[in-house]
C-alpha cells in the first residue's frame, strides 16, 4: 500500500498467470486450423544456415510504410530437400505451420517447403488444375482403354526437331513396321499449351496410337503439359493415348488423363508397338500347333475312312446284312411263339371263366330234369309259401307249365 492505494492484483479483479501458464494459452489459441499446412510469401532476411542443417530466417512484407515480419524455421530433413539456394532479398514461397515455440513464448513458421516466388506459384496453380481436372473426372482410372496389339500407324506429338522424334523413330523402326505420322508442335514456352492441344486434335482419328510428349527437363520446361488445354485434348481424344513427357521422375498432368503414361519417349515407343522378333516367334509356334493339329485331325478323318471302307467291302457288307436278317428273322420267330403262347393262355383263361359261370347258371339244372316253380312272379324255394288253388307256374328245359295247387305238405326233415 502506497499513497493509500492499493497496488496488487485485487485492485484490478483479475487473475495472476505464469508465464508458461501464458505461453500455453497462447500456443492453444494458434492451434488454429487457418494456420496449419499454409503458404505465406514474403522476402528472405536474416537467412542463417546453421552447422546442423538447419536453416534460420525471416519472411518480411512491406506494405507502404509498414511491414510485418515473422520468423521461420526450417529442420534440417525439410532443408535437404531444396532445389535452390535461398538468399536474403529473394521472394520466395514458404509452406508450413504456424506454432509457438514456448521457452521464448514467441511464434515462428515452421517450413517444410519453399519455392521461388515465381515457380512457387506454379506449383500452386499446377495443384489447383490437378484438383479442377479430378473433379471432372478425366484422371478416373475407369476411362482408361488398352492399347491395339498389332497397330498400322503410330501418331507422335512433339517437337520435330528434339531428340524424342528421333528416339521414337529409332525404337519404332527396329521393333515392328508401324507408319509414323507426326503432329508438330513447340512443347515449351509462352503458348505451347496452345499448339500441343490443337496438334492433338490434328492427328486424332488418323492413327491406331497416339505418343503425346517430350524429352526431359525442368518444371517450367514441361509445364505446357500440366495445362488444362493439354489434358482435356488428351482426354477427349479418340484414339488411345500414351504421355511421355519427361524423363523417369517427371511428371505431368497430361499423365493422368492419358490411357498409359511411359516413363520417356523411347518407352512409350516400346509399348505402342510389338517386338518384331516376338511376334515372328510367337507365328511361328501358332504355325506349329496348327501343322501338328491338322496332321492329328487329318490322321483321325484317315483311318474313320479306312474302317468305314472296311465296314463297306461287298462280302463283308452282305455278311453284316446275313446276318442282320438272320436275327430280324430270329426276333420274329421268338415273337410268333410268344403271340401263339400268349393267345393259348388268353383262350384257356376264357375257357375257365366260361365253365365258372356256366356251372353257377341256375337254369343250368333244367337240363338234369330239374323245374323251377315261380308263383306271384318269384321264384318259390319253400312248400309252406304255396296255399292249395293257387296258380304257380313250372319252368322246364324247354318250356313252362302252369298248374294249380291241390294240397302241400311241408316236411321239416328236408
Amino acid at each position: 500500500m502506497l499513497g493509500g492505494h492499493s497496488t496488487g492484483p485485487e485492485r484490478f479483479g483479475t487473475p495472476i498467470f505464469g508465464v508458461s501458464e501464458v505461453s500455453g494459452l497462447i500456443c492453444d489459441l494458434l492451434d488454429d486450423a487457418r494456420l496449419r499446412r499454409i503458404w505465406v510469401r514474403g522476402e528472405v532476411t536474416n537467412y542463417k544456415n546453421h552447422a546442423s542443417g538447419h536453416r534460420y530466417f525471416s519472411l518480411s512484407e512491406r506494405n507502404g510504410r509498414s511491414s510485418a515480419v515473422i520468423n521461420c524455421v526450417m529442420w534440417r530433413t525439410s532443408a535437404s530437400t531444396l532445389a535452390f539456394a535461398p538468399k536474403d532479398g529473394m521472394d520466395v514461397l514458404a509452406w508450413g505451420s504456424v506454432e509457438v515455440y514456448e521457452p521464448h513464448g514467441r511464434y515462428q513458421l515452421i517450413v517444410r517447403e519453399m519455392l521461388p516466388a515465381g515457380l512457387g506459384e506454379r506449383h500452386l496453380m499446377v495443384e489447383r488444375w490437378k484438383q479442377e481436372l479430378d473433379a471432372e473426372g478425366l484422371f478416373d482410372p475407369g476411362r482408361k482403354r488398352p492399347l491395339p496389339l498389332f497397330p498400322q500407324r503410330i501418331g507422335v506429338v512433339t517437337s520435330p526437331t528434339g531428340a524424342a522424334v528421333k528416339d521414337i523413330l529409332s525404337v519404332i523402326s527396329r521393333r515392328y513396321p508401324a507408319d509414323v505420322i507426326l503432329s508438330p508442335t513447340a512443347v515449351q514456352g509462352e503458348g505451347a499449351h496452345v499448339e500441343i492441344a490443337e496438334a492433338i486434335r490434328r492427328i486424332d482419328g488418323l492413327a491406331d496410337v497416339i505418343i503425346v510428349g517430350r524429352g526431359g527437363g525442368s518444371f517450367e520446361d514441361l509445364f505446357a503439359f500440366n495445362h488444362p488445354d493439354v489434358v482435356r485434348a488428351v482426354a477427349a481424344c479418340r484414339t488411345p493415348v500414351i504421355s511421355a513427357v519427361g524423363h523417369e521422375v517427371d511428371t505431368a498432368l497430361c499423365d493422368f488423363a492419358a490411357d498409359l503414361r511411359a516413363p520417356t519417349p523411347s518407352a512409350a515407343a516400346e509399348r505402342a508397338v510389338p517386338e518384331r522378333r516376338e511376334v515372328l516367334r510367337e507365328l511361328a509356334g501358332c504355325e506349329e500347333r496348327m501343322h501338328l493339329l491338322v496332321h492329328s485331325r487329318l490322321a483321325a478323318s484317315q483311318s474313320e475312312v479306312e474302317e468305314l471302307r472296311e465296314r463297306m467291302r461287298p462280302g463283308r457288307l452282305a455278311r453284316r446284312i446275313n446276318e442282320r436278317m438272320q436275327r430280324l428273322a430270329e426276333h420274329d420267330d421268338l415273337l410268333r411263339r410268344a403271340a401263339v403262347a400268349r393267345v393259348q393262355r388268353e383262350r384257356s383263361a376264357l375257357a375257365e371263366l366260361r365253365a365258372n359261370l356256366e356251372g353257377k347258371n341256375p337254369l343250368a339244372i333244367l337240363e338234369r330234369g330239374y323245374c323251377i316253380v315261380e308263383a306271384g312272379g318269384r321264384v318259390v324255394r319253400s312248400a309252406a309259401s304255396l296255399a292249395p288253388g293257387e296258380r304257380v307256374t313250372i319252368r322246364m328245359m324247354d318250356g313252362r307249365a302252369v298248374a294249380v295247387v291241390e294240397e302241400t305238405t311241408y316236411d321239416e326233415n328236408l
